[in-house]
């Protein structure tokens, strides 16, 4: 699901699989839910289903929209920790000093503007789940500190003297290839193991469009504009090019558009003539040919995997990911034709 404030958090619409749980970091609970039908959503519900009763840490993987924080909160609400805070941090919206003081606390007079001593979210997280999101964006300094933090398991507070004892279970997302960070030097390799005991792959939406119409159903009528009593429903058609759409932001975005939808339709139900042109006509790429006797399934299987790399940028793990074989598989590939070094430390494929 989409992640964040704006995530579903009413009831799914009938005959879709659903999993609830509750924040009770907040004050007022609320009840959020994950709507889903694919096999592939069942398969990685069911391993957290597995996972979440360890206290192992967790790294969620997946593209940005995916919903990587509601699969942190079914692994909280799932654990031994349910009852205690659910602490959640963006790494990549702050600066490295105000990052720190948010993850670590402070004393008073540490720094100018330090009037009054501060709880860091790791100590307010104490016997719950604290949740990094964007854990590629840490720098050095805070991988450091947050890799002993976790091995011996106390803090110290920015301008403090004296070690704080801190129980969490830390969960962990990121849409960059961590495995690649490591090699180029920009994530520490020791704090890398640390974190990926588990690592949970939320797949894209595109991956999984049978679960297009019960997430559509769901926002149309538990959304923040359904008091507008239109565009409660989809037509046909409108859903079949809807779900035809390969939906690059994933669930974020077809939340947006289902919001955009409802506020401008005319009727209670969304038409074709309602969806926008982006969707309805998506730019086509045909990459099917003719038979070529003269080119051997080798090769083609060659161009098809160099082709998912262009595609995903050069990421290895989203590309594997995307071709349904191991990262390991995918680096024997790449040496088998002499092109990994091409691929091995730039964001995009050396031309």
């Amino acid at each position: 699901m989409s992640e964040g404030l704006n995530s579903p958090i009413l009831p799914a619409p009938q005959n879709s699989k659903q999993v609830m749980w509750q924040t009770p970091v907040q004050k007022i609970v609320e009840q959020k839910v994950i709507v889903y039908k694919s096999e592939t959503m069942n398969l990685l519900m069911k391993m957290i289903d597995r996972v979440a009763a360890s206290n192992a840490n967790i790294l969620v993987l997946g593209e940005s929209g995916v919903g990587k924080e509601l699969i942190a909160h079914a692994i909280h609400d799932r654990s031994g920790r349910k009852n205690r805070p659910f602490v959640a941090i963006n790494c990549g919206a702050l600066r490295e000093t105000l990052l720190e003081s948010e993850l670590f606390g402070h004393e008073k007079g540490s720094f100018t503007g330090a009037y009054t001593r501060k709880i860091g979210l790791a100590e307010a997280a104490n016997g719950g789940t604290l949740f990094l999101d964007e854990i590629g964006e840490l720098s050095p300094g805070i991988q450091a500190k947050l890799l002993r933090f976790l091995q011996e398991g106390e803090i110290y507070r920015v301008g403090g003297k004296d070690p704080i004892k801190v129980d969490i279970r830390l969960v962990s997302a990121t849409n960059r290839d961590l495995a690649r960070e490591v090699t180029t030097g920009n994530f520490r390799e020791d704090l890398f193991y640390r974190i990926n005991t588990i690592v949970a792959d939320v797949p894209p939406l595109r991956r999984r469009k049978e679960d297009i119409p019960a997430l559509i159903n769901h926002f149309l009528n538990s959304g923040n504009h359904t008091y507008l009593n239109r565009g409660r429903q989809m037509d046909e058609e409108a859903m079949k090019m809807m779900v035809g759409y390969d939906w690059p932001g994933n669930i974020r975005e077809l939340q947006n558009v289902c919001e955009r939808l409802q506020i401008l339709c005319e009727g209670h139900i969304i038409m074709v003539g309602d969806i926008p042109e982006n969707i309805a006509t998506p730019e086509i790429k045909d990459d099917t040919g003719e038979y070529d006797p003269g080119v051997p399934l080798a090769e083609l299987e060659k161009r098809y995997i160099l082709k998912a790399l262009s595609h995903f940028d050069g990421n290895k793990t989203q590309a594997a990911h995307a071709l349904g074989i191991t990262i390991k598989t995918l680096y024997n590939k790449l040496h088998e034709y002499g092109e990994f070094e091409k691929f091995a430390v730039h964001t995009k494929p050396m031309k």
